[in-house]
């Protein structure tokens, strides 16, 4: 496919437009002058500044060159200067992959520690799921955000940065402070079954059970099995930890309302798997066995970035006629002879 691609470097997409070069010539040459009398004409308000200018000022062949640059420039814009890039390979497969993810109230739980800092729940996710959605290229990788109602955050793209810019803002609560796990997945359903892909992939990530929503997990996991989408899901909260309040040290769960039996069934009814990720180290790995489990492909199309540079000879033509018109009035302003 690279053969068919053309040569890296500045070219012209329309260089055809180039054999309008002769024209202003041809036209002066074979057209006969029109007629000055007999004639009705456009009143112009300036007409008598330009008039009165000092005929030396400019000599006759400067102003001819001048335009016949501009001509030339707008030609040229026309002809569509483009710059192409060198090839660049993009992986290529078969695969949706939607992530959905949870920013229900309680991922605001400071229970995670990232870069040596206790940090929320969300943090690290955004951290280390957009690190994995980077990886994805060659997939269209789309993003739903659920809490108390899931929504689509980005559609199915190759477009990977972006996915990852708006999963880092993502922010708690946006979409209501309760868990609607079945509505995630059921709006995954609806935007999956309708793809050709040969594969489709959802990765449910959740710090809780599902309370809120109109579509129950289970009953949204069979409507998934029947289209054959995979789901893998990702439990996250930590262990059993000890905090400090004003009554001392206690014991606690911050993991207490994860439910993993349903994750796990979940993951098991599509062919799936459930992960636990109990800290920051223990979802990066995850995303790395998500890799393996989902590989990006090896085949590869080739392209070559095409940037569009019409509009440098175009203002470049602009501000040549713009100066000699402004050059044309100049002496006539100073003289006073312009219109009141």
């Amino acid at each position: 496919m690279a053969d068919t691609l053309p040569a890296d470097g500045l070219t012209l997409a329309w260089v055809w437009m180039l054999l309008l070069l002769p024209m202003p010539w041809l036209v002066r040459r074979w057209l006969s002058a029109a007629p000055r009398a007999g004639l009705q004409a456009l009143k112009v308000p300036w007409f008598a500044m330009l008039t009165s200018a000092p005929a030396g000022w400019m000599k006759k062949p400067l102003m001819a060159a001048i335009a016949s640059l501009a001509w030339a420039l707008l030609v040229v814009a026309a002809a569509r200067p483009q710059w192409v890039g060198e090839i660049e390979t993009l992986p290529v497969t078969g695969r949706d992959l939607l992530l959905a993810v949870d920013i229900s109230g309680s991922m605001d739980t400071q229970d995670m520690v990232l870069d040596r800092q206790a940090v929320n729940r969300l943090a690290v996710v955004k951290k280390v799921a957009g690190e994995f959605i980077q990886r994805r290229r060659g997939d269209r990788v789309g993003l739903v955000l659920f809490g108390s109602r899931a929504y689509l955050q980005t559609p199915l793209t190759f477009d990977t940065e972006t996915t990852a810019v708006l999963l880092e803002e993502s922010e708690i609560g946006l979409a209501g402070r309760e868990t609607a796990i079945g509505d995630a997945i059921g709006l995954a359903v609806k935007r999956l079954r309708d793809d050709a892909a040969s594969e489709r992939v959802l990765i449910l990530l959740t710090d809780g059970a599902n309370t809120s929503g109109e579509v129950q997990p289970m009953q949204a996991t069979e409507f998934a099995a029947r289209e054959g989408m995979t789901i893998y899901t990702v439990g996250v909260g930590a262990d059993e930890m000890v905090v400090q309040d004003f009554f001392g040290s206690r014991l606690v769960n911050p993991s207490a309302d994860l439910d993993e039996d349903s994750l796990k069934a979940i993951a098991e009814r599509t062919g799936g798997a459930y992960f636990r990720a109990r800290d920051a180290e223990a979802l990066a790995r995850i995303y790395e066995q998500l890799d393996k489990l989902e590989p990006v492909e090896s085949d590869h199309e080739a392209i070559r970035p095409v940037d569009e540079l019409f509009y440098w000879p175009l203002s470049a033509a602009f501000l040549l006629v713009l100066t000699a018109a402004m050059f044309t009035m100049l002496p006539a302003i100073r003289t006073g002879t312009a219109p009141a």
